[in-house]
């Protein structure tokens, strides 16, 4: 009973799935969300710092980098100590991490990310201090600095630990500050602006071209390739941003090719409503080999005074026995969805995970056509 239940149930997903998938296919989709414009991505930074203040979980002196680091951040206020006078456990070396956004200005705070990289047990309670964040380009972009939250922690005695989470990673709300002004630059050096599709699809990407063709005028947008749709910059004296927000706000109906997504460790089957099936006959069966063994001692009569040599023979008795599980499946699809077959063989009790064989065999035998993606 809870078989057949759970094979319903993966039906009705299914067939809401499809149905909800069809409706998708004829419901128009914005520009924003179909992809944006070359240029306007995030920039990573990164950079490495010492966080103090810890209760005895930070690096152990056998760390010579975080004693290198000690050594260099002390010799800045004129404090000349080597590496054998810093013996402290309250210090741990940290890389510090910040995504800047496409356009930020000076001040502009932003979340900074801190891992330990050293042998330090826990970060809870400690301060990161002021902290260079750059580029790719070795410049600074940013500062970071502030107190470190931790989601864990990390208590040991005697032996005796207890840890949730990772108390080795924290995050500093709003400690990076933006040293260095950035600005997108969408405008291309051909003078054009590229809107990049998320996927990569030629009759969507036509679709928008002629979308942006008659809204913005004849010939403003050309589809340039699957993944890219080149676009005129404003010659009328708009401001960039508007007409970059004019050309988002539009909306097209996005194409979209067949495939079914199936997931074997779950047993889920996902698939797109338009997703045909060419007349098939399906004969499905569960056959269940089974084989045990049974083993028997044999012990001699006089095993203590019959001499060496003698000992104990294990005999093993093998039967094997093939049994049928279940019936035998045996139907016609004239024609019809991928839905519409799970479901249909659902009332015939096909457990999930033989949907998802009978439908890889369906698609060897040339009679699905879509992408199979197996998670």
């Amino acid at each position: 009973m809870v078989k057949r239940l759970s094979t319903q149930f993966v039906a009705c997903m299914l067939v809401a799935i499809s149905i909800g998938s069809s409706y998708a296919a004829t419901s128009e989709v914005r520009l924003k969300d179909l992809g944006n414009f070359l240029g306007w991505r995030d920039n990573m930074l990164v950079g490495y710092g010492i966080v103090a203040g810890l209760a005895g979980s930070g690096d152990t002196p056998r760390n010579q980098a975080t004693r290198q680091a000690m050594t260099n951040m002390m010799s800045q206020f004129d404090l000349n100590l080597t590496q054998d006078q810093l013996q402290s456990r309250n210090v741990a070396m940290v890389m510090v991490t910040a995504s800047l956004p496409p356009t930020a200005n000076v001040g502009r705070k932003i979340d900074v990310n801190v891992t330990s990289v050293g042998d330090a047990r826990s970060l809870v309670g400690g301060t990161l201090i002021m902290t260079p964040l750059r580029g790719p380009d070795r410049k600074i972009y940013a500062l970071a600095q502030g107190p470190i939250t931790v989601g864990g922690y990390r208590y040991d005695a005697n032996g005796n630990v207890r840890q949730k989470n990772h108390p080795t990673v924290g995050i500093v709300p709003d400690g990076g500050v933006v040293e260095t002004a950035v600005r997108a630059d969408l405008i291309a050096q051909d003078g054009y602006l590229n809107f990049m599709l998320k996927q990569a699809d030629a009759s969507t990407a036509e679709r928008i071209a002629q979308r942006i063709n008659q809204t913005m005028g004849v010939g403003s947008a050309r589809s340039v390739d699957a993944y890219t749709v080149q676009i005129r910059t404003p010659g009328d004296g708009r401001n960039l941003n508007q007409y970059v927000a004019s050309i988002e706000t539009l909306s097209v109906i996005p194409d979209q090719d067949s495939r079914i997504v199936i997931n074997e460790r779950t047993g889920t089957v996902v698939a797109g409503g338009d997703t045909r099936i060419a007349p098939i006959t399906i004969s499905h069966g569960d056959i269940r080999v089974t084989v045990a063994t049974e083993y028997s001692a044999s012990q001699p009569g006089l095993i203590g005074i019959a001499g060496p040599g003698v000992r104990s023979l294990v005999v093993g008795n093998t039967e094997m026995s093939v049994e049928e599980t279940g019936q035998t499946v045996a139907a016609s699809f004239p024609h019809g969805s991928v839905g519409e077959l799970v479901h249909a063989l659902s009332k015939s009790r096909v457990s999930t995970r033989d949907v998802i064989a009978i439908l890889e065999a369906i698609k060897a035998a040339g009679a699905l056509h879509a992408n199979i993606i197996v998670q």
